[in-house]
């Protein structure tokens, strides 16, 4: 009669956490592939702030009026760069709810990744998509030849608009643990349209009572709206704008973390 081997438990006394929380450039690249396999949030995050821009960014009536180094037309298209690459952003950091529904939380439990490492592989990932949209943007501007700004402001602005987008690559991820995969993408249009009413980028907040005005200026969109534009308008960076932009970077950031942990938690 044969017996069993007796199976011996692992000794994970000598297991080491791996350098960087697991970050590597390989499992960055597999998350970028996974993203241009899903091609609705693509088409999205791309087409449509340029629909926008050839709709609202071109009118004759006052394309062509002087706003601070350039013209409306470019305002409005670093306006509309912007609410794409929050667009995207937002949306890329969001599909991790659909990666919690999938049972994919459940298995980074089983790998060295930490959920550090794993917000920061999402974040860049995010900001892949959303520099996608910036560039898309512009380069309708370009050929709309309607957006007159110094090749200096094309850049520092553009630049401006990706690195901004920033916040909302961890808006997206908290939002993604935060709600489950069912109700969050239905919530983030509006969400994000609030947002960008609230942060000026369709109506400067200048135009609206002075309640919702106060109210703005704590809003997320706010102080980034601002910061990016103020190349074209050289008036110079208020400090305030700067912690509003770093303040809800921390908020979002740190509440992505938090729910990750509590996510891979019940596993």
């Amino acid at each position: 009669m044969s017996t069993a081997p007796a199976i011996t438990a692992q000794d994970l006394s000598t297991r080491r956490v791996p350098p960087l929380g697991g970050f590597t450039p390989t499992a960055l690249k597999l998350e970028i592939r996974r993203l241009t396999r899903n091609r609705r949030t693509v088409i999205i995050a791309i087409v449509v702030p340029v629909v926008f821009f050839l709709l609202f960014g071109l009118n004759k009536a006052y394309d062509s009026l002087p706003y601070g180094h350039g013209n409306v037309a470019a305002e409005v298209m670093i306006s509309l760069a912007l609410y794409g690459a929050v667009l995207a952003t937002t949306f890329c950091g969001a599909m991790v709810s659909i990666e919690r529904a999938q049972g994919w939380s459940r298995q980074l439990r089983l790998t060295p990744l930490s959920p550090v490492a794993y917000i920061i592989i999402k974040i860049l990932t995010a900001l892949v998509l959303g520099l996608c949209s910036v560039i898309a943007v512009y380069i309708a501007g370009i050929v709309s030849h309607k957006p007159s700004m110094s090749v200096g402001l094309w850049i520092a602005t553009g630049a401006s608009v990706w690195v901004g987008s920033l916040l909302f690559a961890a808006f997206g991820l908290f939002l993604g643990y935060l709600l489950p995969a069912e109700n969050v993408m239905q919530l983030l249009g509006l969400i994000l349209a609030l947002l960008s009413f609230a942060g000026g980028l369709f109506i400067p907040v200048s135009q609206y009572p002075h309640l919702i005005q106060e109210i703005a200026k704590w809003t997320p969109l706010y102080g980034l709206n601002l910061l990016v534009h103020t190349p074209l308008l050289g008036n110079g960076v208020d400090w305030t704008w700067v912690v509003n932009v770093l303040a809800w970077l921390a908020i979002f950031a740190g509440g992505a973390v938090w729910r990750m942990r509590k996510d891979t938690a019940r596993v």
